[in-house]
């Protein structure tokens, strides 16, 4: 059968959208390593499912896997490429998206000017929410990686991060450090490594080392966790801009409690068939 799809990216974080509300296909782990390929398939850092919803109080319901195949729980970039999609595919004429994903619910805003705003609901902290291995929560810990410690924050975003303040970000160790943050045994469900340079109190430059794809230009929810961070220790003032490779996202927080807002693009770069 030939399977349609779009690949999409927000802010050079890229995605293969799948609709699996009108067509059906069986996926499993070796075939999406297999397209994500960027020499021998189609390439991309994660690959995005529309389906039905199962809660009636949804509109759709967003799964997404890592280019090595594994599930996680959410991707901001990739929501606002989800909100995008669902339009272009005249799937929903709403401008407010309600989305049921593994990490929680989010509602989704398409706006005239063409950007996305995502509420990512509140940021959770507790060690077993993240998950993260810790007596008690704290603001950050220590965290002991290749005989370096390390002050870290653990941030829930529906996803498990990790952010750590450096002086200068293009000399962090990224492509070094962020494996071992990655598969640190006190993540036991792994964690997405993000690296946080200030420059001013509503302004940072950010990247990250995701969690089964590696280091991309862009990661929605480690920009939320990263602002989160650092207004938290009263770094950061909301609203902050997040430079990131690919370009920047606004994210709000009003603090405890209260929903992760961000805002940025979504673009479709080309539509697809590919036969299965």
């Amino acid at each position: 059968m030939l399977l349609r799809f779009t690949k999409m990216q927000g802010l050079g974080n890229d995605f293969m959208v799948i609709d699996l509300i009108t067509q059906h296909v069986s996926l499993n782990p070796k075939l999406i390593r297999q397209w994500s390929d960027r020499r021998f398939g189609i390439g991309f850092d994660q690959l995005l499912l529309v389906e039905p919803p199962t809660n009636p109080d949804m509109d759709f319901c967003y799964r997404i896997f890592n280019a090595d195949g594994s599930e996680v729980e959410q991707c901001g970039n990739g929501a606002r490429c989800f909100a995008r999609f669902v339009q272009d595919k005249r799937l929903t004429a709403k401008d407010e998206i309600h989305v049921q994903t593994t990490g929680g619910p989010i509602v989704l805003n398409v706006r005239r000017d063409g950007q996305v705003r995502v509420n990512m609901c509140a940021p959770r902290f507790a060690p077993t929410e993240i998950p993260f291995q810790a007596d008690n929560e704290a603001h950050t810990y220590a965290l002991d990686v290749a005989g370096q410690s390390l002050d870290v924050a653990t941030v829930s975003m529906g996803n498990p991060h990790c952010v750590t303040l450096v002086d200068d970000l293009d000399n962090a160790g990224v492509e070094r450090l962020g494996p071992l943050i990655e598969n640190h045994p006190r993540f036991p469900q792994r964690v997405n490594a993000g690296f946080m340079q200030l420059l001013d109190a509503h302004h940072v430059r950010l990247r990250v080392y995701e969690r089964g794809a590696g280091e991309t230009l862009a990661c929605g929810t480690g920009a939320c966790a990263a602002a989160v961070a650092g207004i938290r220790q009263g770094l950061l003032q909301s609203p902050v801009k997040v430079d990131l490779p690919g370009g920047q996202l606004l994210i709000e927080w009003a603090g405890s409690g209260k929903p992760v807002l961000m805002t940025g693009p979504a673009t479709r770069v080309y539509e697809g068939q590919i036969r299965v």
